[in-house]
């Protein structure tokens, strides 16, 4: 049953993607925003600006490929869902073959100025520190893994939870004019052209067998920060491990990961195939800054320099950044939150992004799009609607709100981890055995089974978008 329209705003802490995604959807269901940065009053150890959505780490959103991978799924669910996120995005992509990679600057101009001339959303600069004030009714909390030390206390003490805490890294930024271009190509893997891209979108460095070998030794050898004793315990996300991490877990590791030589020809030398294969991604429009692919890291500064420098065609890199770490930390979601991402033990506060146990700037921002969503349709006085869990947003939040339960309630033991979303969270879909007269087998049936499930969403979450529109309406 609707409620009586509740017209005060929504407060919204943290001004990412994910607080800038949900203070947009808010204000466009007609809902007053009032978004709260405390940057550039006070600075965190990963941005460098007080811009919106700031992109800290890498500028890539990942594949584009919304028919056989699940981030393009979801990369298409938020464009039908009037993401400004993802709006920002497309308005500046750069190439980067199958991937949608963006500017990181005009990104965050966009996205700024969109927010700062909404007239429905009103920007307050400044730390929230300590609990947000009683009257505030609604509160999205998107801070982010970088939650301040006051706030996060708060949390803690709400939820009653110890903090859980994971390593992110960053990887290094180097200008293209002092990349030796008679040593590196142009290319991407298989050719293969994506967003804004020719299939010629990486900068690619070749290494045989010894330089390979060398650079393994020199990762490995090289000085790496030290941990604080708080910290030695915190364990990595996976999914953005430390070059040197990798390494100390086999020589091989790299060159079947962000180092694989595969799909790849070396126009200076077509007839040898590299052992293995570095790979700079474009950074900025001007196409002055490229990024090094894979290349997160702990090294200290001055390993850096010394050991990137001896990947070929970097010898005399100059780093417009050099990678660096920090601590990212996110709530036991599936015991703290609602479906609808209240704090249980304070319903006027929700939570979105990277903070609920997500991964990736899309998920955090798709996170941010659904708190944005639910709090609007609250104080619209409709019940919030769930989006169906057969959708890449869908399935998301099913992950973070109780994905793990069942496993802790029958082993007692917390299970609950950052993740990137994956065909592995969707409802499993029922699928012929044949197709155009040929049984499905192998590879071939693994596409198959992706586009399934990707034309299963999007008309999902079409339907999902239609009947919260027709809701609105009412």
């Amino acid at each position: 049953m609707a409620t009586p329209p509740n017209t005060s705003e929504i407060h919204i802490i943290g001004g990412g993607l994910a607080g800038s995604e949900a203070a947009w959807q808010a204000a466009q269901a007609g809902v007053p925003v009032i978004l709260h940065e405390m940057r550039p009053d006070r600075m965190t150890d990963a941005h460098k600006t007080g811009g919106f959505a700031e992109l800290v780490c890498s500028n890539s959103f990942r594949s584009d490929d919304a028919e056989s991978n699940a981030v393009g799924l979801l990369h298409e669910e938020m464009r039908r869902a009037n993401s400004l996120i993802m709006a920002g995005g497309d308005a500046h992509k750069l190439p980067a073959g199958g991937a949608l990679a963006v500017d990181r600057d005009g990104f965050s101009d966009f996205v700024s100025e969109k927010l700062t001339s909404h007239p429905l959303i009103e920007i307050s600069r400044g730390e929230v520190a300590g609990a947000p004030p009683a009257d505030w009714t609604s509160v999205i909390v998107a801070t982010g893994p970088l939650t301040s030390p006051a706030l996060g206390d708060v949390v803690r003490k709400l939820t009653g939870e110890d903090e859980l805490a994971f390593f992110d890294a960053i990887a290094p930024i180097v200008y293209k004019d002092s990349i030796d271009m008679d040593v590196c190509w142009f290319q991407s893997r298989y050719d293969k052209a994506g967003p804004g891209g020719t299939g010629a979108d990486y900068i690619n460095c070749p290494l045989d067998e010894a330089q390979y070998n060398r650079l393994i030794d020199a990762l490995l050898s090289g000085d790496k920060t030290e941990f604080r004793d708080w910290e030695k315990e915190t364990p990595y996300f996976e999914g953005c491990l430390p070059i040197e991490v990798m390494a100390e877990r086999g020589r091989e590791t790299l060159r079947h990961g962000p180092m694989k030589p595969v799909g790849l020809t070396n126009p200076h030398d077509p007839e040898t195939k590299p052992h293995a294969v570095v790979q700079l991604r474009q950074d900025n429009a001007l196409g002055t800054l490229w990024n090094m692919v894979g290349f997160q890291t702990k090294l200290k500064y001055g390993a850096q320099t010394d050991i990137f420098r001896l990947i070929p065609g970097l010898e005399n890199a100059v780093f417009a950044r050099l990678g660096g770490l920090h601590r990212n930390t996110f709530l036991n979601s599936p015991k703290v939150l609602d479906e609808t991402l209240r704090l249980k033990a304070d319903p006027r506060l929700r939570f979105a992004g990277q903070i609920t146990g997500v991964e990736g700037y899309v998920e955090s921002a798709a996170i941010g799009l659904l708190t944005g969503r639910f709090a609007a349709a609250e104080r619209l006085g409709q019940p919030p609607a769930l989006p169906p869990a057969t959708t890449a947003m869908g399935a998301l939040i099913n992950h973070i709100t109780g994905g793990h339960l069942a496993h802790e309630e029958a082993t007692g033991s917390r299970s609950f981890q950052p993740m990137n979303v994956n065909f592995g969270l969707f409802p499993p879909i029922e699928m012929p055995a044949m197709q155009d007269g040929k049984r499905l087998r192998g590879k071939e049936k693994g596409r198959a089974r992706k586009r399934a499930l990707s034309g299963r969403a999007l008309h999902d979450i079409d339907l999902w978008l239609g009947q919260s529109s027709q809701v609105a309406a009412e």
